[in-house]
């Protein structure tokens, strides 16, 4: 009998493929393109959170060279970081999640489900009140309106997620040309008004920032989703689709919208995208940057969170966890995250707890596994001490230690694993 021959195989095999294989490693017949892979990771990085977190470091710096050092540095930090993800993901065909079931272990692995579900909630919901505050500040609607506009910006960014890979595809292949071009208009008129490069250079700090803690909000603005852009990368035709495609985003594109937000807010002393171009003279095709580019950015990050979710109730049922998910946001909007004055802190406990996730996941892959993972149906142990373990060291040097965090908590995390897993070696255990 032939695998088509059993009905029960094959529906199994329908819904997983329906619900983008949250649970099972992507068949060859499901993988994507270069192109395909760089328009969605490029309308995944595009993001108003970033623009927003450059504004916070752009005062403190001049222009050239401090500024622009920083940037490349902590963009190609994070860039790295996601490209050796999405080499892993495209081999093996696993999301983050999934990879962290060995890692971790098959309940150790939950914590990775929910600090990387929470953080994507967190965006999204602060992306919700961001469009509600630019509304009233802009556009003069009345701020008794936000819970509607909330609702509904809410439930329409998911609607692409909901549908899944394929659309989420289709809709960047039509959003990134136009956000990058918007923008670069934008900072055209930026760079006339500083008075051209001279100018730009010439501008002086107002404010003052370390640069360990720059580089950490700019590696942590978006260091969440780059441990989860495997989600997408999975799905590309090779590791070398999956290297370029997430390299590109990360570190040119993600880049990009930082240097925007930093020399914004030197020039205009405002790090809101809207707000700035607003003062251009350009509110219209502001308001259409801002719907394009957080759409791009915050169906991704619902469908991340999807991920997730599916992976720590062990279920299929991806399109729920979307709803679900957007439900909690709208909530934690209604909540007033984005008025937090605790936002910074947020960044930067980001950049620091998140990375060593991804340091432990490639030192299990490439150095204790020998870059070959079990299968998914192999029993792990409830519990990877030495993953566990690695984490959380790593995790308190990276918040404890002076310097770049990100960086400090990749090594840490990847050489205590290394070290760990001699001393702990995980053995399989009956489970589910």
């Amino acid at each position: 009998m032939s695998l088509t021959d059993d009905p029960q195989l094959v529906n199994s095999i329908n819904v997983q493929a329906q619900e983008d294989y949250p649970l099972t490693a992507v068949p060859a017949d499901s993988r994507r393109s270069l192109l395909s892979m760089a328009f969605m990771l490029l309308g995944f990085t595009l993001y108003s959170g970033t623009f927003f977190a450059g504004g916070l470091v752009g005062p403190a710096f001049r222009l050239f060279p401090d500024l622009l050092v920083l940037l490349i540095v902590g963009n190609l930090i994070l860039g790295g970081y996601a490209a050796a993800l999405g080499y892993i993901a495209c081999k093996t065909g696993l999301s983050t999640v999934l990879m962290a079931r060995f890692s971790f272990g098959r309940v150790g692995s939950r914590w990775v489900d929910f600090i990387l579900g929470f953080t994507q909630i967190g965006w999204y919901a602060w992306g919700s009140g961001l469009i509600a505050e630019l509304l009233n500040k802009l556009a003069g609607v009345p701020t008794s309106w936000n819970w509607l506009i909330a609702l509904f910006f809410t439930y329409v960014f998911c609607i692409t997620a909901y549908i899944g890979y394929r659309a989420m595809d289709w809709y960047s292949r039509i959003a990134v040309p136009a956000i990058i071009i918007l923008m670069l208009w934008s900072l055209t008129i930026a760079f006339n008004t500083a008075g051209g490069i001279s100018g730009a250079i010439a501008i002086q700090p107002t404010t003052e920032m370390s640069i360990g803690a720059a580089l950490t909000i700019i590696v942590g603005t978006f260091i969440s989703g780059g441990t989860q852009a495997t989600n997408w990368s999975r799905f590309s035709d090779s590791p070398k689709t999956a290297t370029w495609a997430t390299l590109a985003a990360f570190f040119i594109a993600n880049g990009f919208v930082v240097f925007g937000g930093a020399f914004c807010a030197l020039v205009y002393q405002d790090f809101d995208m809207v707000s700035v171009m607003a003062k251009q003279g350009l509110l219209i095709p502001g308001f259409i940057l801002l719907f394009l580019n957080m759409w791009s950015t915050q169906d991704n990050t619902i469908y991340a969170f999807s991920i997730a979710f599916c992976h720590m109730f062990r279920s299929h049922k991806r399109t729920f966890f979307v709803l679900l998910g957007a439900t909690i946001a709208l909530f934690m909007t209604w909540g007033g995250i984005y008025q937090s004055a605790q936002f910074i802190n947020f960044l930067i406990l980001l950049g620091t707890f998140i990375p060593p996730i991804g340091g432990v996941i490639m030192a299990d892959y490439w150095f204790y596994r020998r870059s070959q993972f079990p299968s998914l149906d192999e029993q792990q142990p409830a519990f990877n001490w030495a993953g566990i373990g690695a984490y959380v060291i790593a995790s308190a040097i990276a918040y404890y230690s002076s310097g770049i965090k990100p960086i400090n908590g990749i090594i840490a995390a990847a050489v205590l694993y290394v070290v760990l897993s001699k001393v702990l070696k995980p053995k399989a255990e009956v489970g589910s």
